[in-house]
């Protein structure tokens, strides 16, 4: 199953772009990944979310399973996540793709066009750290399911 990241904006911080790039490459190990910066939206905040929002609908055309990282969605611990994402292979989903908006968050037409809304926290994340913490739960989902010592 290939995943896809979509992403607003580039990592700036060098620390946290090294931890990205290791979990991307981890996460090599079990899927084909993909991750996709968007560019920031200009304008007023109005304006750059509807920019971005579009940018992001395109690249989402023809996926199968869409989840969208928002701070309303369902919170599941790992051994729940791990389950979820193992039950999307099992039904032959091709490609899942998870969604990070702006510091200001997504358009109305994203948050419509998603099949599930995550929560990573109840605490508020900078993107970056979203970013880290994304890969890193969908790593660690991976070696729950292949039963790797990674999660113990």
């Amino acid at each position: 199953m290939k995943l896809r990241f979509v992403w607003v904006g580039k990592t700036k911080s060098q620390p946290l772009k090294l931890l990205i790039d290791d979990y991307s490459e981890r996460l090599r190990r079990f899927s084909r990944i993909e991750i996709v910066e968007i560019r920031d939206g200009n304008g007023g905040e109005e304006t750059a979310l509807s920019t971005e929002a579009e940018d992001i609908c395109k690249r989402l055309e023809g996926d199968p399973f869409v989840v969208l990282l928002d701070e309303c969605g369902r919170a599941l611990a790992s051994v729940e996540f791990a389950a979820f994402l193992q039950e999307k292979m099992t039904k032959g989903y091709k490609q899942i793709s998870f969604v990070l908006g702006s510091h200001s968050g997504v358009g109305e037409r994203v948050r419509q066009r998603a099949d599930m809304l995550l929560s990573l926290s109840r605490m508020t994340l900078t993107h970056e750290m979203a970013r880290l913490i994304l890969l890193e739960q969908v790593y660690r989902a991976n070696t729950i399911i292949q039963g790797l010592k990674y999660q113990k």
